[in-house]
């Protein structure tokens, strides 16, 4: 591992103080799961490492009925899995249970899982279907955007390694709504989506559906959103017919690329596959039932 400076600001001006004095490249510290491991195999090149867990704001972990849910980027997978306040954002907690073990939970946040901005980082479709948006600040101010628009590229963010992500804000869920999310890896030791999955469904008093978003990971350079598709939705009830047209509609936003882990017409299926189920199990959450996720 290289030599490098290491800092720690305990609030968000003292950061981007930092940010504005540093000369060379800076890398940000949070959970370290991802960054430690980069440093030391000389993946990645820093020459100051400003660890923000010592940031208050960064640690914000709330729910109010009208506001919706407030997570900090410093939040911990393990914090998300065990706190009343994300209790009714299921796919969120779909996704923290499977990013690691339980070990790397207690570690990585779902910030920084968000920063790294892999096409296959397993909480961004979970975020997209749940309608979070980004509060970030740069030398410029303090910004908030939709989290579909945050992801640039494949490990690419509009941050570009100069200004730090604050926190998600996560808006109220219907209170006759349900989300879910959920991946395909290739093996259980390759822990790498080959392609995933989040929706979001709500309710009216008669079973049609009000709302609907659905979003696809791994499938692209960064996750995507699939308005079109889940517009086939709104004002119906759902049955298996309908739900299939909206999977294989979602389908059609994929462009993937064959690797190692899977081909471009296998990823396709798979993108169709996951919709289809995460509809499926946001519809039963929705109507009431209690369906615990399993890591997968």
């Amino acid at each position: 591992m290289q030599s490098f400076t290491y800092h720690a600001p305990t609030s968000i001006s003292e950061a981007l103080q930092l940010f504005a004095k540093c000369e060379g490249t800076i890398a940000l510290l949070a959970g370290g799961t991802d960054i430690l491991v980069q440093l030391r195999e000389n993946h990645r090149q820093a020459d100051h490492v400003i660890d923000v867990k010592h940031i208050p704001e960064l640690h914000r972990l709330g729910c109010d009925p009208t506001q919706g849910l407030v997570l900090g980027a410093a939040v911990t997978c393990s914090q998300v899995l065990h706190s009343d306040a994300t209790q009714d954002y299921s796919a969120l907690r779909d996704s923290a249970q499977i990013i690691g073990g339980w070990q790397i939970q207690t570690r990585a946040s779902i910030g920084g899982n968000l920063c790294n901005s892999s096409p296959a980082a397993d909480s961004v479709p979970s975020l997209i279907a749940l309608g979070a948006e980004v509060d970030y600040a740069t030398l410029e101010g303090r910004q908030t955007i939709p989290v579909r628009e945050f992801c640039t590229g494949p490990g690419t963010n509009i941050l570009n390694r100069r200004g730090l992500l604050i926190g998600m804000h996560l808006p109220p869920v219907g209170a006759r709504s349900g989300s879910a999310y959920e991946r395909f890896i290739p093996r259980y030791e390759m822990d790498i989506a080959v392609a995933c999955a989040a929706s979001y469904v709500e309710l009216d008093n008669d079973g049609t559906i009000s709302a609907v978003r659905i979003a696809l990971g791994a499938v692209g350079p960064k996750a995507i959103g699939c308005p079109e598709a889940a517009n086939l939705l709104v004002g119906k009830a759902a049955d298996d017919e309908l739900i299939q047209k909206v999977a294989d509609q979602a389908a059609t936003m994929a462009s993937p690329i064959n690797d190692m882990r899977g081909t471009i017409e296998f990823r396709e299926h798979l993108a169709s596959v996951l919709v289809k189920r995460t509809l499926q199990t946001a519809l039963r959450r929705a109507a009431g039932e209690v369906i615990v996720s399993h890591p997968h």
